[in-house]
């Protein structure tokens, strides 16, 4: 007989009965309980602590953990076993916060923010609705008209309405015949367009009475760490309601190869599967609820993610993308039926998926190229949406190159010390005494902190580096006089603030592994840009803009993040924030039929770069592991500065 435990997940309140000698993390999985663990379940990045209130578990021990932690009952859940009946606490610092992904926030600079919406379709001619309502009034049959239902209803289209080579799906044949005589036949029918000309158009749906002016879809973009929705009013181009969330899958790792590495075990892929759907699901219904709409008026939904995500929502093997030569099954995917795919949706609505170019960039990158209107621009333009993965565009109207290249999770707070998400309680902004070297801080909230986020994590480097509290190797210089720096477990630290000022109840400092971390990820992603640049034989003073994109593109800071070398040094006027532009992409797909017949050729015509097999990105990453990096010259405005501060006798970092 197997025995059970019951396990008490506080302050959630959940509880769960799993077998003796179950994984503590992968309980609280099931459970439905988040515990950040950025290694993804390996131990070694000390995210996952739990407090055991009550009962024992083996195992759990870490370096990661202090001796005071392991006394007041601190354990790393990814190293736990249950062998009883327990009551676990999850603690601020490990527990998710969604709050601040829906919150109207300002972004930290004022640039020139990038939006289309449907007046800029029609003006330049590009408005052909994918999905569109149509109200019909058919004549009766009598005794001289026997013509079959269906053939009544595709006749007068083709006939009154000029639609011509169109099909009818089972289900609507299925239900025609009462929703006709519902009315009087009085119906309206909803036409899901062909991406190309030479296609047919399906009638996917029919309603009785006239419902021609409830016509809507979503967008989706589907991140690794976030998925966003919309609900957006196709007759007027308006987004009705908006929701985020936490992809449900970060539970299994925390980028994309840690998922591919989870959905190779037994189960894994369908497990993935169904948290990003259950995640999709939460948001339509949210969104639904608040536009007060009818389900049965959503007409399609639209979903930009990348490669691997893609995958997994169509539980497709995902395993070949992390293996050279790096094939993903598919970059183009036909409209397929969203209840197919586990979506939470009528039967009629059609799922709409963004293509690819390659494993490393995927829907989500061309539906920011595509909603951006880089494509259509003849500016020279390097477009880049950074985060745990990095993608990079260069091109214009006539050409466009595009690279990936992995960051690791140092952006949002993996591999740093007390690095977290940006949620209420994260330092997001920082300034240091030049001679007490005391620190000031504020967070997301105006709260006590909890952790520093990725944009506070940039500021704090790059204002520690001109002071020089750190030299341009990311090292502290250990000889000024502040109690704030200090050596723990051999680890040189400073420290931001006291126990006593923080909620986590432990000081939150910033490592040299912190800064050696951030240090790796900001020279993948500039190396990244070099070695595109230098691939299609341009340099940096080709450019005519810059676009960033992302929650985090709109939130960094432009100074800072070009001193630690993260961005190229360019006039920050240059600069577009564009916010979600997958998400954008998304949603233009979903108004507009061109911008899906274009984008079959843009992912075509778009040369991709493999960067590991490219020989030039190596020696760029290598030159790129300094602040800002090992050629001072590619950053003169910043080599300017560090002169006059030491002209000025000020504090300057050292070699």
């Amino acid at each position: 007989m197997t025995t059970t435990h019951r396990i008490q997940f506080l302050p959630h309140n959940r509880e769960i009965e799993v077998k003796d000698g179950e994984n503590l993390i992968r309980a609280a999985m099931e459970a439905g309980v988040h515990i950040n663990a950025s290694c993804g379940g390996e131990g070694v990045c000390g995210k996952c602590r739990v407090i055991v209130e009550a009962g024992e578990v083996t195992g759990g021990i870490s370096e990661k953990l202090s001796a005071a932690d392991q006394e007041k009952g601190y354990r790393l859940a990814c190293r736990s076993l249950v062998h009883g009946d327990l009551t676990i606490r999850v603690p601020v610092e490990s527990a998710i916060d969604a709050s601040v992904l829906n919150q109207q926030t300002v972004p930290r600079r004022t640039a020139r923010i990038q939006q289309k919406d449907l007046n800029d379709l029609k003006e330049a001619g590009l408005f052909l609705p994918p999905v569109e309502k149509i109200y019909l009034t058919l004549p009766e049959p009598d005794n001289q008209d026997h013509l079959p239902d269906v053939t009544r209803l595709v006749s007068h289209l083709k006939l009154h309405h000029n639609e011509h080579r169109l099909t009818v799906s089972l289900p609507v044949i299925r239900k025609l015949p009462d929703v006709l005589r519902k009315d009087g036949f009085k119906v309206t029918a909803t036409l899901a367009r062909p991406v190309m000309e030479s296609g047919k158009t399906e009638i996917v749906n029919v309603q009785p009475g006239d419902t021609s002016e409830r016509n809507y879809a979503i967008a989706m973009d589907i991140g690794t760490t976030t998925i966003y929705g919309q609900l957006i009013d196709l007759k007027s181009g308006e987004v009705l309601a908006e929701h985020g969330d936490f992809n449900g899958q970060i539970s299994y790792g925390e980028d994309v190869i840690s998922r591919i590495v989870y959905a190779e075990k037994e189960g894994g892929l369908e497990r993935l599967h169904q948290v990003v759907a259950e995640t999709i699901n939460t948001i339509i219904k949210k969104i639904v609820r608040r536009a007060k709409v009818d389900a049965e008026d959503i007409a399609a939904i639209t979903l930009a993610g990348n490669t691997t995500m893609t995958q997994l929502l169509l539980k497709v093997n995902p395993r070949y993308i992390r293996r050279s030569p790096y094939v993903p099954a598919s970059t183009l995917y036909p409209p397929i039926r969203a209840v197919d795919i586990g979506l939470a949706v009528d039967d009629h609505v059609t799922a709409l998926v963004y293509p690819a170019v390659s494993s490393y960039a995927g829907g989500d990158i061309v539906a920011g190229v595509m909603g951006a209107g880089l494509y259509l621009d003849e500016q020279l333009t390097l477009f880049m949406d950074i985060g745990t993965n990095a993608e990079i565009v260069i091109g214009n109207r006539d050409w466009l190159a595009c690279a990936a290249c992995s960051a690791g999770p140092a952006f949002e707070g993996g591999g740093i010390k007390h690095g977290m998400r940006a949620a209420k309680g994260a330092i997001e902004d920082f300034s240091l005494d030049p001679v007490t070297w005391e620190p000031m801080l504020m967070t997301i909230g105006n709260v006590r902190p909890k952790g520093i986020c990725g944009s506070g994590l940039i500021i704090m480097t790059a204002v520690m580096f001109e002071m020089g509290l750190i030299n341009n190797l990311g090292k502290f210089n250990r000889d000024l006089p502040t109690p704030r720096l200090r050596e723990d477990n051999g680890v040189w630290e400073y420290v931001l603030a006291w126990n006593d000022e923080t909620q986590i109840d432990n000081d939150i400092a910033l490592t040299e592994i912190d800064i050696e971390n951030l240090i790796r990820a900001k020279g993948a992603i500039y190396s990244g840009c070099m070695t595109l640049l230098t691939e299609v034989g341009m340099g940096m003073q080709d450019l005519d803009r810059i676009v960033l994109a992302g929650g985090f593109g709109s939130y960094v800071d432009l100074e800072k993040a070009m001193t630690i070398g993260l961005l190229p040094e360019i006039d920050p006027e240059k600069v577009t924030f564009i916010g979600n532009s997958s998400l954008m992409g998304a949603k233009m797909s979903s108004l507009t039929n061109r911008i899906r017949r274009d984008v079959v050729e843009v992912t075509r015509n778009m040369t991709n770069f493999e960067l590991s097999e490219t020989p030039s990105y190596m020696d760029n990453y290598v030159a790129a592991l300094f602040l800002p990096h090992t050629d001072l010259n590619h950053f003169p405005r910043l080599k300017t500065r560090l002169a006059d501060r030491k002209k000025n006798g000020e504090a300057s970092p050292g070699a």
